[in-house]
């Protein structure tokens, strides 16, 4: 139970933290003032061209069940594009890329260190 507790403690505390930066427009607040990358991120989520990191979580969390580690927002091909990297059951590692105007999967990668025994399927 404690184990539960503490993984979603920490989902919601990455969670907000991500959202802070990117939802907090005059608040008074900044955390990133010395980074143009973040207020185009924050930019982008209130023009609506891009869903709320929330949105995206939980399409995540019911496709795809696993700790949520890293999240990032990146431009790539002048499209945004969220990077979720997920511990999943049994220890693999999985990132997902996934389209950040409608939450699209756009591919994903899963690493699973754990070791196999012969004959083993992957």
């Amino acid at each position: 139970m404690l184990s539960r507790i503490t993984t979603h403690f920490h989902r919601t505390l990455a969670s907000l933290v991500i959202l802070m930066t990117l939802a907090l427009p005059g608040s008074g607040v900044s955390f990133a003032t010395d980074n143009p990358d973040h207020d185009r991120a924050r930019q982008a989520v209130e023009a609506g061209d891009v869903l709320p990191l929330r949105t995206i979580l939980d399409r995540v969390e019911r496709e795809y069940p696993g700790q949520v580690m890293e999240v990032e927002l990146e431009r790539e091909k002048g499209e945004w594009v969220y990077e979720v990297k997920l511990l999943r059951k049994g220890g693999a590692l999985m990132k997902l890329k996934i389209q950040a105007r409608d939450g699209t999967i756009l591919g994903f990668k899963e690493k699973n260190d754990k070791p196999r025994r012969s004959g083993e399927p992957r």
